[in-house]
């Protein structure tokens, strides 16, 4: 068994698209017309046949609540490993990305919680060398 994909509900598909693959380096993997929305997903351009991140169109109430209620928190929907996060969060910093947290040391790893502009908190992490 083996996680092929994993979803984050988004308010607005292309702002969603835009942001994971212009601003964040991911890279569109699918997109199925359906109806009104789509199947949308990206994929590390590391690892493009790996899990596949489903931009999720955020409609259902369950799923507005549930968004609402992790960035009200400061709870991040999903969590991404990076080579450097404080380096990586600078380089989005300088692009314009808000972090609700910066770099930060914690134990053996840093990590920093951004908004995706499009409903939710994100975090990136590394390991401390």
């Amino acid at each position: 068994m083996r996680i092929a994909y994993t979803s984050v509900f988004v308010d607005d598909q292309d702002k969603a698209l835009a942001f994971y693959t212009e601003v964040l380096g991911f890279v569109k993997k699918v997109e199925v017309p359906l109806g009104e929305h789509r199947w949308l997903t990206v994929v590390s351009p590391e690892d493009p046949d790996g899990v596949e991140l489903v931009l999720e169109p955020r409609e259902h109430p369950v799923a507005i609540a549930y968004t609402e209620g992790l960035v009200a928190d400061g709870i991040p929907s999903a969590a991404f490993v990076v080579e450097d996060a404080a380096a990586e969060a600078e380089r989005l910093a300088a692009l314009g990305v808000v972090f609700t947290q910066p770099a930060t040391v914690m134990g053996p790893v840093t990590t920093a919680v951004l908004d995706d502009t499009c409903g939710n908190l994100l975090q990136i992490q590394s390991l401390n060398s």
